[in-house]
């Protein structure tokens, strides 16, 4: 009898091709570590390591048990000295476990002691998702739209977003902080986002006003049933309003006892023409024409030199956005007005 084809399996194929030729860049003989979590999706696990073995590199898959937790409130749960040894020899770490080592000690000392591997942050990946926001989206085009929307933020001194879900938050930029715009390649050492996000952390003690997340929280929410608001002075919470969502997110950062957990971290824009909201994390924070604020801990690649220690980190995602770079606006609930942007949108079927 013959065996019915999978959902998206040949598209599926398509796009974990394009990731190890396309994005990795991978050689013959390069070593390819896949972490994955007992939550992780295992048909994107193998066809990873498939198109990664059929490009002549030497994939290494690895299989954990889900923590309970993320970054540093995973390390308990997970092998870290085991994976530590693993990774540190790896020229390529794609890691699609559902909860993340990424933040982890592990993680650090990963970074750490390897300074060639090429870290790819795709937690929580599944086969729908990987078509929909790798296999499917114009790269080239989405670089240049990138481009433009992170030349106007890094030369504005003063930025404000609002959202219809009563989002009112302004900041002042650091010209000489870090800024992170991931296109999807991932071809030069260090920890490459998936594509479809500019994130950077706007100077701490000038953000001001009100964030709303109306998208998703993670963790520990996921999906949220009503927005939930954080009043923020001088870069910390210090009211979170809101429903139900709301009081189970402000019990769940105060149960660390750590004040870095009401400590902004960073914000970033969704730029990803084929993300949609599914309360899987790493596809929220870049569905189109949101914007995404990190809770708690704040890794290197933020801050340009130490992290600033938090025990865990959460990303709510604000919808719609409205943005206003010097009193310019660019965006009008997510959508594009700048001219240049709006070019590009088009291509991307986004405008």
């Amino acid at each position: 009898m013959m065996e019915m084809t999978q959902f998206y399996e040949y598209e599926l194929a398509k796009a974990a091709n394009r990731l190890v030729s396309e994005m990795l860049k991978l050689k013959p003989g390069e070593i390819v570590v896949v972490t994955a979590d007992t939550e992780s999706d295992s048909r994107v696990v193998d066809a990873t390591a498939a198109a990664a073995f059929a490009v002549g590199a030497k994939p290494m898959v690895i299989w954990n048990a889900s923590p309970l937790g993320v970054g540093k409130a995973a390390d308990l749960m997970l092998p870290g000295e085991a994976l530590t040894a693993a990774l540190s020899v790896a020229d390529v770490w794609v890691e699609y476990n559902n909860q993340w080592i990424f933040y982890s000690n592990a993680y650090e000392r990963i970074m750490e002691t390897n300074n060639k591997i090429r870290h790819c942050c795709y937690v929580g990946m599944n086969a729908d998702m990987m078509v929909r926001v790798i296999g499917r989206v114009d790269l080239p085009t989405l670089e240049k739209y990138q481009e433009r929307l992170l030349a106007l933020t890094k030369a504005a001194k003063y930025v404000k977003m609002t959202t219809p879900a009563g989002g009112d938050v302004e900041f002042e930029n650091d010209p000489n902080r870090l800024y992170g715009s991931d296109v999807g390649y991932a071809d030069t050492p260090g920890s490459h986002m998936l594509g479809g996000q500019i994130g950077w952390a706007p100077i701490e003690e000038t953000i001001n006003g009100i964030i709303a997340f109306d998208g998703s929280i993670n963790p520990p929410l996921g999906l949220v049933k009503e927005a939930v608001k954080l009043h923020v002075k001088a870069g910390k919470i210090e009211k979170i309003e809101g429903g139900q969502d709301a009081r189970a997110y402000e019990a769940w950062l105060k149960s660390f006892n750590h004040p870095n957990m009401l400590r902004i971290a960073h914000v970033c824009y969704g730029c990803n023409p084929g993300a949609k909201l599914t309360g899987n994390v790493v596809e929220d924070e870049r569905v189109w024409g949101c914007t995404e604020w990190g809770v708690g801990y704040a890794g290197s690649i933020l801050t340009g030199g130490k992290p600033i220690d938090a025990p865990s980190h959460s990303d709510g995602i604000c919808l719609n956005t409205s943005l206003w770079l010097d009193d310019k606006q660019i965006w009008d609930k997510g959508r594009a007005i700048d001219l240049e942007l709006a070019i590009q949108a088009k291509k991307l079927d986004r405008l």
